[in-house]
């Protein structure tokens, strides 16, 4: 190589493979009515549901505020992030509608998810 001459540069494009999420693929590990198998979280849904849903958006990485500003379809929107990351069953029809009609449950099924998973 001669002195004049400046060294080549080689720019090497790492690709990176996209991330497959499983979705649908199995059912809750608990029912929606399943407030008995964890009486803990019962009780502290029914008498302090936020500070519930706070520690349910923490545990899933998720600001506090969530529940807070954005109420019922916040807390959809964590049962929606909380069902795709782990492939459980269901529909954003579905959260939407659990959520409305039945808050404490899904925020009591929703913690026992997280337990049984081990977050």
């Amino acid at each position: 190589m001669n002195s004049m001459e400046a060294p080549a540069t080689v720019v090497m494009i790492q690709r990176e493979e996209p991330v497959q999420i499983p979705q649908n693929v199995r059912p809750w590990s608990s029912g929606l009515c399943g407030c008995f198998e964890d009486c803990g979280s019962c009780i502290w849904a029914t008498f302090c549901i936020m500070s519930l849903l706070c520690t349910l958006a923490a545990r899933l990485r998720e600001t506090c505020c969530i529940p807070y500003f954005y109420g019922q379809m916040g807390v959809a929107m964590l049962r929606l992030k909380l069902r795709t990351m782990y492939g459980i069953q269901g529909s954003i029809c579905g959260d939407i509608c659990a959520t409305t009609w039945c808050l404490p449950c899904v925020a009591c099924q929703m913690s026992r998810e997280l337990d049984t998973l081990g977050v």
